[in-house]
């Protein structure tokens, strides 16, 4: 059975299970980088805001043996831990006063999303884009948020500045910036419930790992954003005592490493690229280049510039 036959036959048998006028329907969304991603959008009346469950990893199962039945008990059941059961009061969305500090960002990369950036305030920065949203909710499943779009900064009477100076404030509050050493990160990922899936801090583990750090926010998504900080990279610099490459292992996290522990800087972006090509998912990857960080100048560059 082909992925298209898969989620139309989930489609009809979620609808013959679902109960009080909830419905399910095929959804299609572009994600970061242009990934564009299929999956099933569960809608219950009288309430504005509604999960999307995504079906790849739910297609997995079922091609490696696992019957539709057992698959599509498993979306109920994760589709009621994802139920909000209550509409999200949409003026208050729509008021700036009453959201402005849940205004936070994160970076995406500038020319795989030039499509996006058209309808979203953002600013550049180096080869990625500081692009903002609002964090609705942070719960056990996941968070809840919804991008700021031009149409937004024109009703809120607010400039893409302004956004940039509220977001830093209330990123120190909602997602601090952590530090922690290689080894703590991958413990992390083996103790997690993704422990299987590996990404750049990963493929670091069984180098120098003693002197790389990962930087990321508390909940551990979005967290490259973190390289935008103010003062952030300045106090890593006083910690790792010396200039030092930033790689980014995804949009969630970033890897630090001592300028003079690093290899060349030609290595460094061959070192992403691999790992960007064979361990990231598409939509999680940042960049393909490393960057350095200099203390003295207070600078963030790239070693070389490539079109991708």
């Amino acid at each position: 059975m082909e992925y298209q036959e898969f989620i139309c036959a989930i489609e009809k048998k979620m609808n013959g299970r679902l109960e009080g006028g909830v419905k399910a329907s095929l959804y299609t969304a572009v994600k970061n980088n242009g990934r564009v991603k299929k999956g099933m959008l569960v809608e219950a009346p009288g309430v504005n805001i509604s999960p999307t469950i995504y079906l790849e990893e739910y297609y997995q199962r079922f091609t490696d043996g696992e019957s539709m039945d057992e698959i599509v008990e498993d979306i109920l059941n994760f589709y009621k831990t994802l139920s909000c059961g209550q509409s999200w009061n949409e003026p208050r969305i729509g008021c700036y006063e009453s959201i402005r500090d849940k205004i936070v960002f994160k970076l995406i990369h500038t020319e795989k999303n030039r499509e996006i950036l058209e309808d979203i305030p953002h600013m550049e920065m180096l080869d990625l884009s500081i692009v903002f949203y609002v964090l609705l909710d942070i719960s056990r499943q996941g968070t809840a948020t919804m991008t700021v779009g031009n149409q937004h900064m024109q009703r809120w009477n607010v400039t893409k500045e302004q956004l940039f100076s509220l977001a830093c404030e209330n990123v120190k509050r909602l997602l601090p910036a952590q530090l922690f050493t290689m080894q703590q990160a991958v413990d992390e990922i083996l103790h997690s419930a993704h422990g299987g899936k590996k990404n750049l801090l990963e493929g670091a583990r069984g180098t120098e790992e003693e002197f790389m750090y990962v930087l990321s926010n508390p909940i551990r998504s979005l967290g490259a954003a973190c390289i935008a900080y103010p003062e952030v990279l300045d106090l890593a610099g006083k910690i790792l005592e010396d200039d030092y490459y930033v790689l980014p292992s995804s949009v969630h996290e970033v890897v630090l490493v001592p300028k003079s522990k690093g290899m060349a800087p030609e290595e460094m972006d061959a070192m992403v690229v691999e790992i960007n090509e064979t361990q990231v998912e598409e939509e999680e990857i940042l960049s393909n280049h490393a960057y350095i960080y200099e203390r003295e100048a207070r600078r963030l560059t790239m070693q070389k510039y490539r079109n991708c």
